[in-house]
Parts: C-alpha cells; structure tokens; sequence
C-alpha cells in the first residue's frame, strides 16, 4: 500500500448526507435505526457503505466519535442476512463474521450498536429454516460458560477481544473456518496494548477469501504492515470535514496550572457549572481513579468508576448507570478512553495531564461527538508542564503556559459559568443504606464486664478481682491466636508469683516429659518453664 493508494475526501460543509436507504442498505436495518432515530449518514459511513455492502476490502480511518461503528457493522450485518445473494456461506451456526476489539468495554458498546441495527433481521439457515440474527460478545473478565454455551447454541456474529478469542478458538469452541467478514476496529489501540501477535495468530486461521475491515484512528507502521500482509487490494478511506484539525473544533479546551492538594475541589466547582451534563474525568492511574471517584461521591455527586482494579460486573454496572443517566460523572482510566461511546457527554476533565497527544485526542473524543459541542477541561500540575509542552507543540494548542488556578479563582467561574455562591460541597456526605445517623462515641457506650482474659479454676488467673479490667486490654488487637498465647503465657507468669497459686483449683493441663507441678515456689516457676512452649505451640497454627 502506497500513498497513492490513500484516498482522502474532503466532506464540505454544505454537502447533505445520503439516508441509509439511499445508500442500499437493507430495508429492516433501515427500520431498526430509524426507530432509534437514525436515518442519515456520518461521512465516514457515507463512504463506506458503498465499498463495504460490495465486498470489498478497505480501510477506514477517521476521527474518534465520527460514527465507525455502523461504517462497518451495516455492511457486515447486510451482507450475513441476504447471505444467498453476497455470497456468504449458507448460515449453519458457526460464526459468518468477526469484529475484533482492543477493550472489554469498546466490546460492549459495539455489541450494543450492532443488537440495534440487527433488531428485525431474520436469517435463513441452511436447512431452510429461519430465525433472528444472532451476535453476542466475547470478552475477558467474565465466565467461559455463558460465552462456549451462546458458541454451542448458534452464533453468527461475534464481537471480541484478542485473548479470550483465541482462547476459546484453541479450545475448540470458536469456529473461525466459515468466517466471511473480518473487522479490526481500532487497530492502533490493539497494537499500542500489545495485542498484534495475538491478531496475527486469529487471522492465520480464517479463511480465505474473506472481506476484512481495518479501522484506525492513525496508522503506525506495523498496522500498515498488518494491512499489506492480510487485506487484498484495500480502498484507504480518510473522511474529515473541511477545515478539521487533528482534534474536535466543537470542543472549548481549557488547560489550568492545577495544585494537587486543590484538585478535588476544583473538579467538585467545575461540576457545577451552568449546562454541565454527563461529565468524564480521566486519571492516569487506577489509585487515583478510585480515588477520585470516592471523593466525589462524599461531596454529594453523583458518580461512579471504570479502571482495572474492579471486576468485570462492576466496571459494566457503572458504565450502564452512566448510560442510562443514574449517575453523571464518570471517572476512568485512559483504558476506557476507547470503549464508551455515549453522543451527550458534555464535558471532560483530565485530572491528571494526558502521557501524550494521542492520548490527549482520546479523552476529549469522549465530547462533541456526533455533531454536538462539548468542554475539555485539563489540569497540569507543576511537575507536569514538560508534558504539556510536548502536547500542545504537537496538536498546535496555542496554549504553551497553562494559567495558574485555583478553585477560587474569578476566571474560572466566569470561563466555565460557575455559580459564585458554588462550594465544594453539594449534599451531606452519603451513608450506606441502613446506617443509623446517630452513633454514640466509644465513651458513651455501655462497658462490657466480661474479659477476654483465660481464667483459672473460674478465677482471674491473676489472682486480681474479676470485675477489674485485665492486663490484655491496653494492647493492640491482634490475631485471636497471638491472643490466646500472649494470655496463656500471662496466667503462667501471674500464676508463678502468687503466694497463693498452690492452693488454688487447677485445671489439666499438658506437662512435657511427665513432670508435674511442684509448689508455689519451685513448682510454680517449674510449671511455668514446662508451659511457655505449650503457648507457643498453640499460638503457631492461629497466629498464621
């Protein structure tokens, strides 16, 4: 593939998008989008769809949130359900096409997409029976079960990620021999997460000929190399609206000079700007995703959290409440950057400066999507200005000294229309459920008259009064065993030094070497020194 291969067509302003049906897509996927009010084209599909629902090969490379995802997914689902008339494979259960994905949670939202789209299609199998299409995801992070068993029951589109396709093609469970639709979806992504040579691997097994689709933002050498070795004859597609530059011209960025110890309550003010709707806020690390998350939901916000420390459930549940509206801010790590597509995010904060310009791109992708606007908030921290500068240089900013600023500040709250009377706090901080408000202190509570001391003979082994505080309490808690022998060793000693420890009521005990106890003097000190390894012993297994 050579730059003259590359096509680039500059969509101008006034052009008017075809509809669906004008481009030749199926009449029921037609019907399914138009119900989800959609029913004209974005340019990246506009220019597509016609290459694609053809057959051919191509690669499409655009801005993110430029509406990829039905540039391929339309085709793709057109073609499987008049598989006579494509010339795809008669249906028979094993999977007709393979849309490959770097992140769980793009996996999710391209699965999604396509369920929408597919909603009125029905296939003919082979036997001449028919049924709806059906998709569904394999991804990581959730159980082999549910994913063989959707395999086994018939699948006949299949979106996921590298690892666990090819975990599950080695097992046996995926059939990639009748694949006729191959798409690889951010392709740069899956080389940046490493997961070329699984790629590669998952490709050498499907079959040929195929139709394959590459989708990238950029095209770094080695997805060009992917693309000579496995595309035949590829079209390379770039759609941008005249005058684009590399990033949303309908985003307003603002980039602040950002103390750390001021961050929590700057993003808790600028939470409350005027017109502010669902907001993402990005870190660079889980830590402070986690983080920042729970300090928001301290002040009052309602918010919730996607990064790699939380479960495969927990990461969809929050992404589902985001969607649906059940909370409004989002906080995330750079890998989600990817995976949420939601068209009414209308402002993003990086609470932690960007690695790079690319990243940078990403994160604010999240806003004026789909021809909306959208706000992009960054904070630089002093040790992060090298960063920026680097950033700024490359996209050409124009913001090379990020102003100083505080939650305080007066251009902060007339820039992004932040009430004056705004604080850091919107709501008493949240209880779980079924708490009781009021608590007594630790002074207030009645005290207990039971020790956790061993007795002796129902006695305090220190031969003290039994109402009375024991020894044990001024320690630190600690493990029950290191407990039970720190008492054990405690009753000896008191025991031993009591003038009265002969005449007290024993109980059994072990003895080593079948010595027994002697008096109070020598005896005492005598079962003292036969005890302490017992205590030891029994401290061993607990204190573990």
């Amino acid at each position: 593939m050579t730059e003259s291969d590359v096509k680039t067509t500059i969509v101008d302003e006034t052009h008017t998008a075809p509809t669906f049906a004008e481009l030749g897509v199926d009449d029921r996927i037609v019907s399914a989008l138009a119900d989800d009010g959609k029913t004209h084209t974005f340019a990246i599909q506009e220019l597509t769809l016609p290459l694609a629902l053809g057959g051919d090969d191509l690669i499409g490379q655009a801005r993110t949130g430029m509406g990829k995802t039905y540039g391929f997914g339309l085709p793709l689902l057109h073609r499987i359900a008049n598989a006579e008339a494509t010339g795809v494979r008669p249906l028979d259960g094993t999977p007709r096409a393979l849309v490959i994905v770097p992140t769980r949670e793009l996996c999710v939202q391209v699965t999604g997409d396509l369920k929408v789209a597919a909603e009125k299609l029905e296939v003919t199998l082979a036997d001449g029976s028919t049924r709806p299409l059906r998709l569904t995801s394999i991804y990581g992070g959730r159980p082999y079960e549910s994913q063989i068993k959707d395999l086994q029951n018939g699948i006949d589109v299949v979106v996921g990620t590298p690892g666990r396709l090819l975990d599950l093609a080695q097992q046996g469970h995926l059939v990639l021999g009748k694949v006729a639709v191959l798409v690889l979806d951010e392709a740069d992504e899956m080389l940046d997460l490493g997961f070329l040579p699984d790629i590669e691997r998952i490709m050498s097994a499907l079959p040929t000929p195929r139709q394959t689709m590459l989708f990238s933002a950029t095209m770094p050498g080695p997805i060009v190399t992917l693309a000579r070795t496995f595309l035949h004859r590829p079209t390379h597609i770039r759609a941008e609206h005249a005058n684009d530059s590399a990033i949303h011209d309908r985003t307003t960025q603002y980039v602040y000079r950002a103390h750390a110890l001021d961050k929590a309550e700057l993003t808790a003010r600028i939470l409350q700007a005027e017109g502010r709707g669902a907001t993402m806020i990005f870190t660079r690390t889980k830590r402070t995703a986690q983080k920042v998350a729970d300090d928001l939901a301290e002040r009052g916000f309602k918010v919730g959290a996607v990064h790699g420390d939380l479960g495969q459930v927990a990461r969809e549940k929050a992404l589902k409440s985001f969607r649906t509206g059940a909370i409004d801010v989002l906080v995330a790590t750079d890998v989600a950057a990817r995976g949420i597509d939601i068209d009414d995010v209308t402002h993003v904060i990086n609470y932690q400066c960007p690695e790079d310009d690319k990243t940078y791109v990403h994160r604010i992708g999240r806003t004026g999507r789909a021809g909306r606007t959208g706000i992009a908030i960054t904070f630089v921290d002093w040790d992060e200005l090298h960063r920026w500068e680097l950033i700024n240089s490359a996209l050409g900013l124009d913001k090379p000294e990020p102003v100083e600023t505080y939650s305080t500040s007066e251009h902060l709250q007339e820039e992004l229309g932040i009430p004056a009377d705004a604080t850091g706090r919107i709501a008493p901080p949240a209880r779980p459920e079924g708490e009781k408000v009021e608590r007594r202190s630790r002074e207030d509570r009645p005290k207990s008259n039971r020790t956790r001391r061993r007795t002796r003979g129902g006695k305090n082994s220190g031969g003290g009064d039994a109402s009375g505080p024991p020894k044990s309490t001024d320690k630190p808690d600690v493990k029950d065993g290191a407990a039970s022998a720190d008492a054990t060793s405690n009753a000896s000693t008191d025991e031993s030094t009591s003038g009265e420890g002969a005449s007290k009521p024993r109980r059994r005990r072990r003895r080593r070497g079948g010595s027994g106890r002697g008096g109070a003097g020598h005896g005492g000190a005598a079962g003292h020194g036969s005890e302490q390894p017992t205590a030891d012993t029994a401290a061993g297994p607990n204190a573990d």
